[in-house]
């Protein structure tokens, strides 16, 4: 007789652990270390960038017309789509890349980074993109000079330098 294997119930119990438990503490550290290799965030990238302390060049990986509209200032424009054939004359492979495209909805910002990846530079993505750059409250360059839109109470505290974390 085969005996069912239990399935996790359909809603857990108010407080209740979901059905994963959690990973092993060695396990989540590995993960955690490998996921901030990979990524950062808009705030540690104006910090870096507004403190002159970047040791990264900003890539913008949207179409012109985006870049247009608003884009980090200082980052340099490179279309995901012209990363194979622009790479190498604007970018130096001893810098590290952080690339970013519209924000949390869009992959662009991943498949620019994989292109980047595979010719040989070290990248990573900046989370949240443009939206959560303007969201946050930060300056934009656009084809009509700077542009400044108060921070979003809903991403970034109101009246503080920064979120504290």
């Amino acid at each position: 007789m085969i005996t069912p294997t239990p399935q996790p119930a359909a809603h857990a119990a108010p407080g209740a652990v979901p059905a994963a438990p959690p990973a092993a503490p060695a396990d989540a550290a590995a993960y955690f270390a490998a996921r901030l290799a990979f990524h950062t965030d808009v705030a540690d990238v104006h910090t870096a960038l507004a403190a002159g302390t970047a040791d990264f060049v900003v890539i913008d990986s949207r179409s012109t017309a985006a870049w247009d509209q608003g884009h980090v200032p200082g980052a340099r424009h490179l279309p995901t789509a012209r990363i194979a054939a622009d790479a190498a004359g604007l970018l130096d492979r001893a810098v590290p890349v952080v690339v970013y495209c519209w924000g949390p909805g869009c992959d662009g910002a991943t498949r620019a980074a994989l292109a980047l990846a595979r010719l040989g530079y070290r990248v990573k993505e900046m989370l949240g993109g443009i939206e959560y750059w303007i969201r946050e409250g930060y300056e934009v360059e656009t084809w009509q000079g700077p542009r400044h839109r108060p921070a979003d109470p809903l991403t970034a505290p109101v009246g503080a330098e920064d979120c504290g974390c």
